[in-house]
């Protein structure tokens, strides 16, 4: 049997034991949020500091809870017959349990994080599966994954792929990798990832690329992470230069996040150093520009005052606040100013060369 099923179990037998004492039952969980992580380069990652909220029986939670049995009774399920099912899924299924179904899938997805979290495992391991795709490879490497009907290996070389790309599967445990590159370079948009991946950028540099297509998915930092560490490959990564870039793309593939603080240790990539657009950039390159919206600076405001990670670094301090002075931002295609493969012939290598210019 496995640990997951034995701590459903484990759970329902007190939930059921204390109402047979005619007791409120209550279902313990760790609070998902930045205000219950510390950050450390130690760790190189959120770490959880242990604050908890209990989720009692009364009149006001009685559906939250119905759905939190609910949700861990079908992750049983699927566990005890080796089967899985996606986010959304799992929404539609719960259309058959009456009064405690689901109004809105973001309904479903807070109660299966907190299962998650109460299990302190990842939701795969508790039979979910996400809809998004992990993201695309091109480069100097070689996916070893398994023929699932005859469990035989299966070499996959992410330089034949002509115009295409191999795509991160959502369950990324059991893969391989072989590989000469001397680094990954994770990049933000779809767009200049086709760019770098048409001209061989790759090739030009004996590296790897990957696209995260905006906030990387779990898988895409977990295969992120298992390559890097299996292979001891150095992560650089390219994003807009915007706070969202910074706060939300690059912060969560580094040091992962609040909400999954749970299992930050493996999903994240503590090696990784930033090379994407920085506020000097847009001066040194003289980038075109956006002007910050409202939502921009309160994000800036937002992660110097309250993220871990920032208030730990003074360069992302300095940078957020030169970006709020500028009250600009600039996109990764803004150094198609300088010609289409200036990016690819200049700003790249010199990136790479500089250590001066990355951030931590």
């Amino acid at each position: 049997m496995s640990k997951v099923i034995k701590d459903i179990k484990e759970i329902s037998k007190g939930i059921y034991n204390m109402i047979i004492k005619k007791k409120l039952p209550s279902l313990v969980m760790p609070i998902r949020s930045l205000q219950n992580v510390s950050y450390s380069t130690k760790s190189g990652y959120f770490e959880m500091l242990g604050k908890m909220k209990e989720r009692t029986l009364t009149a006001s939670t009685i559906k939250t809870f119905a759905q939190s049995l609910r949700m861990m009774g079908l992750s049983k399920e699927l566990i005890g017959s080796s089967d899985l099912a996606t986010k959304r899924e799992a929404y539609y299924v719960s259309k058959n349990w009456g009064e405690a179904r689901f109004n809105e899938q973001s309904e479903s997805d807070n109660v299966m994080d907190d299962v998650e979290a109460m299990l302190m495992v990842n939701r795969e391991q508790i039979g979910f599966v996400p809809e998004e795709k992990g993201g695309d490879i091109a480069g100097q490497l070689v996916v070893i994954d398994k023929d699932q009907e005859t469990g035989k290996e299966i070499k996959i070389d992410c330089t034949k792929f002509g115009s295409g790309a191999y795509s991160i599967p959502s369950s990324v445990e059991e893969l391989k990798f072989e590989t000469k590159a001397k680094f990954v370079l994770a990049i933000e948009t779809a767009g200049m990832f086709q760019r770098l991946a048409k001209h061989k950028f790759w090739k030009k540099q004996n590296c790897i690329l990957i696209s995260m297509g905006g906030v990387p998915t779990r898988a895409c930092r977990r295969f992120i992470r298992r390559l890097s560490d299996s292979k001891k490959l150095p992560v650089f990564v390219f994003t807009d230069g915007d706070p969202y870039g910074y706060g939300s793309i690059y912060r969560t593939l580094k040091v992962g996040s609040g909400n999954a603080a749970h299992i930050n240790k493996y999903f994240c990539v503590p090696n990784a150093k930033f090379i994407g657009v920085t506020p000097q950039d847009i001066i040194d390159y003289k980038l075109p520009s956006h002007p910050l919206k409202d939502v921009d600076l309160k994000k800036i405001k937002d992660l110097i005052k309250n993220d871990p990670f920032v208030k730990h670094h003074k360069e992302w301090q300095k940078a957020l606040q030169e970006m709020a002075k500028m009250k600009k931002r600039a996109e990764q295609q803004a150094l198609a100013k300088w010609g289409l493969n200036f990016v690819i012939d200049k700003y790249l290598p010199d990136k790479l060369k500089d250590q001066k210019t990355w951030l931590p």
